[in-house]
């Protein structure tokens, strides 16, 4: 019985649902614990009402680093973007980057409630072309302190050689699925879902270039589906 349990798992596909939380934790009920002891206590109801909407975590990461001008790369409802403007001072901002407006104003009147859609300036359309027009002035080089990308993954190695230059030395870069499911580590032909498997070397490719890249130190987070942070040494 035990083996045939075995090779089952072997055999089941790899997708977000199986292995989203598992990376680290090992058991639905030990992850239900968290989130009653430390998540839904204090958060915000505003956070509340969007996750229900978004299914996502808040982050904290902005206030540790003090982080006033920011920058996110895929936005969908608007879930982390409302952590992150709630946890930016009242002079802070945040630049939101999205191919879709529609999804964005779905979460807007929930963002207006909260009284944060002043710290947004949300620009519709292709990131890299965007990104590039922030480029052409000098003056953005250098000046993001935390920028965060959870977007098309197959482009996260393009994102990350033009973001590289917007943000400050001692800023940091977040990119998020960066385990993609686990299946960076599954072997090539190990059964998983399409969208994983078309996706997969595209992580792969860019998780080695950061491996790599001398201008930032990195830090993998073994929680969700796997939070890269980088920071900017040069």
């Amino acid at each position: 019985m035990a083996a045939n349990n075995e090779e089952k798992q072997q055999n089941k596909p790899i997708g977000l649902i199986d292995l989203s939380h598992k990376t680290l934790l090992q058991s639905d009920a030990l992850y239900q614990y968290i989130l009653e002891t430390s998540v839904f206590p204090r958060e915000h109801p505003c956070l509340k009402e969007l996750r229900e909407m978004t299914d996502k975590h808040p982050r904290m990461l902005i206030k540790l680093i003090n982080a006033k001008n920011t920058m996110e790369i895929g936005v969908y409802t608007g879930y982390s973007l409302l952590s992150t403007a709630l946890a930016l001072p009242s002079d802070g901002k945040v630049l939101a980057l999205d191919v879709n407006r529609q999804y964005y104003e779905l979460g807007l009147p929930i963002i207006e409630k909260a009284g944060v859609a002043h710290k947004i300036d949300f620009r519709e359309g292709t990131a890299l072309p965007l990104l590039d027009e922030l480029l052409q002035d000098e003056n953005n080089k250098g000046t993001f302190d935390f920028i965060f990308v959870d977007a098309d993954k197959n482009n996260y190695l393009n994102y990350h050689k033009k973001v590289i230059d917007l943000v400050k030395v001692g800023g940091l870069i977040g990119y998020d699925n960066t385990l993609w499911s686990g299946s960076v580590a599954a072997p090539p032909d190990a059964p998983m879902l399409d969208y994983v498997s078309e996706l997969r070397d595209h992580v792969i490719e860019f998780n080695k270039y950061l491996a790599q890249d001398s201008r930032i130190e990195i830090c993998q987070l073994p929680v969700g589906d796997g939070i890269t942070l980088c920071r900017r040494i040069n």
